[in-house]
């Protein structure tokens, strides 16, 4: 449940996702295709116009953070899917996984056959609400800002969340303007183009540097974007479909349609994002009224049956998504030691049953993980393979342990002055959650691993997990990893190589040089996933994190609300909400 660096769906579908890896030569325009659904809108909605959409946000969830770069405690998706209504991604995703021009700031991306050079063209149809284009300078200034925000002595918030991903920044030559709509990008060494595109120039999101590059030096300049991060009113000049009018937290975000916006205006008159405490509290509030938008939490699918017959959709699908149970192997945690040995994480994972899981809490809205890529949606990056690497079997979990000399005293397993006995914590206000920890909690019981639960709210916890010098948990549920950003192509970095800014703390050099071997430009599409599965199965079996469900989100629509399954861009947890109408107001 953190997003690009950890996340999970608040509501939504995901559809097939197919990423054509190619190696070098032609432009990236080539392989492109618009959104599946551009320009459509259903019969029922022809005529919608007003009305005011009521956006449930994951529950106990807080938006913190309203500026298209993220440190790592604010990089959710519930964050991310406020943002990205008010900032245009220079290349943005369609549910096909591949870019969308129309909705991009770049028109077109060109690159030599060694991807060292980049070559990117905005489309001068965008501009900011404040009557200014969006320029070469934006860019540049969006560059900028990343490549400070990268050092290790950043002021605080930062650093940016996405350093070390896509080679960003230290493998980047330089970034020049050729004009006010074109900027060439090198790198220091040959990459693989459709990698560094996904990786590299997806996180260049530009921000209006008339407005916002305001200080003398970049150090001032990181403090006052720092500081100014968590104020959604901050964001007086944006180029997104919507902008600001009003911010409470733990309350509501309200936008209205930007009217200087150059896609597709929304009709609507205002779009809430509304906090909910809880699932309970989102239920009631979308049988009320109060939410036309929103979930369920399948331990709620009791209600399912009544919300369809009073006219709800409901539609459960899943996203390229990974979720798990993390391990604090950060130096400073008194219990890395434990976690760091192979066979304890291969014992903990043999002990955890993940199709209980999926069946019993998830109501079947779920399917087991085996590895950093779920096997629904099906893509081309899943390899069966793995599949057959740690079935379910607290026996050999236990006798594993005992292998390697430890011992069951007064039922906690220990090894001199170590004992396997951690706190877990989780993320609370998702019911799910809450069960998915008692039954880990049970079943690592059964092995000699003796947990204590503690919940939290979910962005404590990502702010835990995220700093290597807390030492307060052990093991930590409640987070994933949905691939829309930083790291965009599924290969790992960022995630798991040794300085992960989203890993917690994991570092092995083999697993290293396998990463970057997928970054390496190959001459056919079959070379490139042989690389990709030589990760992606190592990865699996070394088990940086615990594997645990991919489970599908499940949407609740309101009858009079429109467009939304076919506008939710399940590839990156994004809703195009410029397409949602609401009729019979």
């Amino acid at each position: 449940m953190k997003r690009r660096g950890k996340g999970i769906a608040a509501a939504g579908m995901a559809a097939a996702i197919v990423l054509g890896a190619t190696g070098c030569g032609a432009p990236s325009q080539a392989q492109s295709s618009s959104h599946a659904a551009s320009g459509k809108v259903g019969a029922a909605s022809a005529n919608a116009n007003g009305g005011v959409i009521e956006y449930a946000v994951q529950p106990a969830t807080d938006l913190n953070w309203f500026l298209p770069l993220f440190t790592g405690p604010t990089d959710t998706l519930a964050n991310a899917q406020l943002v990205y209504q008010m900032f245009v991604p220079l290349l943005q995703l369609n549910n096909s996984y591949q870019i969308d021009w129309k909705n991009s700031i770049a028109e077109k991306v060109t690159y030599n056959a060694q991807g060292t050079v980049y070559h990117i063209y905005l489309n001068p149809k965008w501009k900011w609400s404040n009557g200014q284009p969006v320029t070469s300078a934006d860019l540049l200034f969006t560059w900028n800002v990343m490549k400070a925000a990268c050092a290790s002595n950043a002021p605080s918030p930062w650093p940016y969340v996405g350093v070390g991903t896509g080679d960003i920044p230290n493998g980047i030559q330089s970034v020049v303007a050729n004009g006010p709509y074109e900027v060439t990008v090198t790198l220091k060494q040959p990459t693989n183009q459709q990698w560094f595109i996904y990786n590299g120039l997806m996180q260049m999101t530009p921000m209006p540097a008339k407005y916002m590059d305001v200080k003398k030096n970049m150090t001032d300049e990181l403090k006052y974007l720092g500081a100014n991060g968590p104020n959604l009113m901050f964001d007086k000049v944006v180029d997104g479909p919507f902008e600001p009018v009003y911010a409470k937290d733990r309350q509501e975000w309200v936008l209205k349609p930007n009217p200087m916006y150059a896609g597709h205006k929304s009709t609507v008159s205002k779009l809430i994002f509304l906090y909910e405490g809880s699932n309970e509290a989102e239920l009631a509030a979308l049988r009320s009224g109060e939410v036309n938008v929103g979930y369920l939490d399948p331990s709620e699918s009791a209600a399912i049956p009544q919300l369809k017959s009073s006219g709800f959709t409901i539609a459960p699908e899943y996203m390229f998504a990974v979720f798990w149970t993390e391990m604090n192997m950060y130096p400073a945690s008194p219990n890395s030691k434990i976690f760091n040995q192979l066979y304890v994480r291969q014992a903990l994972m043999q002990a955890i049953n993940n199709q209980e899981i999926a069946q019993d809490i998830y109501k079947g809205y779920a399917v087991p993980l085996h590895g950093p890529i779920p096997p629904e949606p099906r893509t081309q990056f899943y390899d069966p393979a793995v599949e057959k690497l740690y079935p379910y079997n607290p026996t050999a979990a236990k006798k594993l342990l005992e292998a390697h000399g430890w011992k069951l005293e007064n039922g906690v397993m220990t090894k001199g002055n170590q004992k396997m006995n951690f706190t877990m914590i989780y993320a609370t206000g998702v019911e799910t959650t809450v069960q998915e920890a008692e039954l880990i909690q049970q079943e690592l019981a059964q092995i000699g691993v003796k947990v204590s639960l503690k919940g939290m709210p979910f962005d404590q916890l990502i702010s835990l997990t995220s700093n290597p010098k807390d030492t307060n948990w052990d093991l930590a549920l409640g987070s994933g990893w949905i691939y829309s950003g930083p790291g965009y192509y599924p290969s790992g970095d960022g995630l798991f190589n040794t300085g992960a800014p989203s890993g917690t703390g994991y570092s092995n050099a083999t697993e290293d040089a396998l990463i970057n071997a997928t970054h390496v430009p190959y001459s056919s599409t079959a070379e490139t996933m042989k690389h990709f599965y030589q990760y992606e199965y190592y990865m699996a079996e070394q088990l940086p994190m615990l594997w645990n469900v991919n489970n599908a989100t499940v949407a609740v629509i309101a009858p009079n609300v429109h467009n939304v399954l076919p506008y939710y861009n399940g590839a990156v947890g994004i809703p195009e909400m410029q397409y949602w109408t609401v009729s019979g107001r």
